[in-house]
């Protein structure tokens, strides 16, 4: 039987990198399952957004990008807003990649012991196989790439859930929405590294790729793919966040990562829960390494009118990693990486969410597929609670909220 898995992997794969581990590992160890209902309604507004996205690419035959810029005539608003979106985007990427490649290099530490191999080696590494998965490019090499890891993701985290034995009812009482004191901004954290922006760019052009003729079983089958794929992303990130708490929670352990996470576990639950965490760090590392670049390639090519796969594309797509790689060598904390990349996610999310709710009620590029009423005031309420959480991130940087 087929697995209704496809270009919606890319997108689980691209949002559970290190970023969104270690903020479920400090929510669980910080607040138990009190904010497992903020995962709920991120993975709910993920769908809905990454499902018009999967609707552009394969109903409009665009990716959002090129959508982008011929929205309008006026070239100072059409260079404008590509402008602004491709910079926080290329910025945004470089930082995450750079989050990606050390979060994986953790992983790998927690694995063999850290000091056994030098952290720099590990990272350079890794970008060589991030780097030829993206020369050789070929679409059906990546996702098989992005699925299989996805697969030992789910696989890892699974384990280790079910090794630190959690409380069931515990859990679904996270469901209902409140926040402890002090659980503000993680709850924040745990919507913003859920719903990513260069997703919707890498999404739309992937289902083209995947379904080249615009037909409704193809738009049938994509919808499917999205809502599983990005389903079983919502629920890895909560069962990471679920084997935080149930091991974690009120032992007074200072963690600052899941690779923290992996070490302090050990002692209580056996080496394979600590090997089960540490594989499921490598692979959200790795995973984001390889979709972080091909996101913005995407977007740029898109943009300027160039081909996938043309010069333009892989060179874009390993300046990003190659940014990334020499930010992660310099030795940056990873966790002050990741949050630097987070708080470029939240301005940027509104913005590009705003581009695509007008793309999809374009008939002359959607026809009957547009968005309805439904559509469009769910999309609406997901950038209304986005363009909050921005504007939060930003009072707060400059020390107006505390």
């Amino acid at each position: 039987m087929k697995l209704p898995i496809g270009p919606g992997a890319l997108v689980a794969a691209a949002f559970i990198g290190p970023g969104t581990v270690t903020v479920c590992t400090l929510a669980g160890a910080n607040f138990g399952f009190a904010l497992v209902w903020a995962l709920v309604f991120a993975t709910f507004a993920t769908i809905i957004l990454q499902d018009m996205a999967a609707r552009l690419g394969v109903m409009g035959r665009v990716g959002l990008g090129e959508a982008l810029v011929s929205g309008t005539e006026n070239p100072w608003l059409k260079w404008g807003a590509a402008g602004l979106v491709l910079t926080a985007l290329a910025l945004g990427n470089a930082a995450y990649e750079a989050g990606n490649l050390s979060g994986a290099a953790l992983g790998i530490e927690a694995l063999a012991g850290e000091g056994t191999v030098q952290r720099r080696w590990i990272i350079l590494l890794l970008a060589l196989i991030a780097g030829t998965i993206l020369i050789i490019g070929r679409y059906k090499l990546v996702e098989r790439v992005l699925i299989s890891l996805v697969m030992i993701m789910s696989l890892a985290f699974a384990g280790s859930a079910i090794l630190v034995r959690p409380d069931i009812a515990s859990l679904l009482s996270g469901i209902i929405p409140r926040v402890p004191e002090g659980g503000l901004l993680t709850a924040v954290a745990l919507i913003g590294t859920t719903i990513v922006p260069y997703n919707l760019f890498l999404h739309a052009a992937a289902v083209r790729e995947r379904w080249p003729v615009a037909s409704d079983q193809a738009l049938g089958e994509a919808t499917t793919d999205t809502r599983v794929s990005i389903g079983l992303g919502g629920l890895i990130s909560i069962l990471i966040l679920t084997t935080a708490a149930a091991s974690l929670f009120g032992s007074g352990a200072q963690i600052d990562s899941a690779a923290g996470m992996a070490d302090a576990i050990a002692p209580t639950y056996g080496a394979a829960a600590k090997y089960l965490v540490a594989i499921g760090f490598f692979a959200a590392g790795l995973t984001s390494s390889i979709t972080a670049p091909l996101a913005t390639a995407y977007a740029l090519s898109e943009i300027a009118r160039q081909p996938r796969g043309g010069p333009l594309f892989r060179g874009v797509a390993l300046a990003v990693l190659v940014i990334g790689t020499g930010i992660a060598l310099l030795g940056l904390r990873p966790v002050q990486v990741i949050l630097v990349a987070q708080v470029a996610n939240g301005l940027l999310l509104p913005i590009v969410a705003v581009f695509l709710l007008i793309a999809m009620n374009r008939r002359s590029l959607l026809g009957d597929h547009v968005n309805g009423r439904v559509a469009n005031a769910l999309g609406v309420l997901v950038i209304l609670i986005t363009f909050g959480l921005g504007l939060r991130i930003v009072l707060r940087a400059v020390g107006v909220w505390p």
